[in-house]
């Protein structure tokens, strides 16, 4: 008789518990009726109303969102272009030096960075007049240098694992290197590219210290601004704030988890089908 082991229950539950309790209290007390965060006054809703109502908050998540977007993108095509680089160009001269380059930034301490890229955008505006102050364009630069290896490795990942001799194969049959990559590498690694896209994505909406760092006057992200609403007291309406951030977070893990599954299980369709025509 198998006894379960209780002792791996008890730490599995223990770790869920300890990461998503404080994010349910935290959802919870956004309905808080009182004024004080962590002292419950009663069932209401109305610090959602106040937070919708609040310009400097809407004017921070949109700014936020247009730069993640933004740089998110950007930073998938270059990271992609950099994954099939080093995964299928293994010779070629400078490829330590330009992988130590991609990957530094994963090594890298975020209050490194954000100095460098400072000492970078004002020695570019004393040289070339280029960028003439800092804001949206530094930030959403800054957010591509980082988050740009997060989306390299996991798409050099996905290229290591695949299988080399469906490309071979297509080009034996007279396709082009581009028609290739276009027909067959990209769909098989687009779950990997999607993720990236998500991770960069996130790092961008949730980056503190490498934005404080690079923006200017005028172009607070959101993480900036909740940061400097709680260093005085945490109020209902972050509770309420952070609880939306939660949902839609959620909700776009989900729909990226059902998309990315019914690839893996469309590929492995397509597999089984071309295996037994050839049968």
């Amino acid at each position: 008789m198998n006894r379960k082991p209780v002792f791996l229950y008890s730490c599995l539950c223990f770790g869920f518990a300890f990461f998503y309790v404080p994010i349910l209290s935290m959802i919870f007390f956004s309905f808080n009726k009182s004024r004080l965060a962590t002292v419950w006054g009663g069932f209401s809703i109305e610090w959602y109303g106040k937070l919708f109502a609040n310009a400097q908050i809407l004017k921070a998540a949109l700014l936020s969102l247009e730069i993640a977007l933004l740089s998110a993108t950007l930073a998938t095509i270059l990271g992609t272009m950099a994954g099939l680089a080093l995964s299928r160009f293994r010779r070629f001269r400078g490829r330590t030096l330009f992988s130590g380059f991609v990957t530094a930034p994963l090594i890298m301490p975020e209050v490194i960075t954000g100095i460098s890229m400072l000492m970078m955008f004002i020695l570019m505006a004393e040289w070339i007049g280029w960028p003439g102050s800092r804001g949206f364009t530094t930030i959403t630069l800054a957010h591509i240098t980082f988050s740009m290896t997060y989306v390299t490795t996991v798409v050099q990942s996905r290229l290591s694992s695949m299988d080399v001799s469906i490309e071979e194969a297509a080009m034996d049959l007279g396709s082009r290197p581009w028609q290739v990559l276009k027909d067959i590498t990209l769909p098989v690694i687009s779950p990997a590219i999607l993720s990236g896209w998500l991770l960069a994505f996130t790092i961008s909406l949730d980056d503190v210290v490498i934005s404080s760092f690079v923006s200017g006057p005028g172009t607070t992200t959101l993480p900036i601004l909740i940061w400097s609403k709680v260093k005085l007291g945490v109020t209902p309406d972050i509770n309420a704030l952070a609880a939306i951030i939660v949902t839609v977070v959620a909700v776009c893990v989900a729909i990226a988890g059902v998309v990315m599954y019914r690839q893996e299980q469309r590929r492995e369709r397509d597999v089984q089908m071309a295996l037994r025509a050839n049968n």
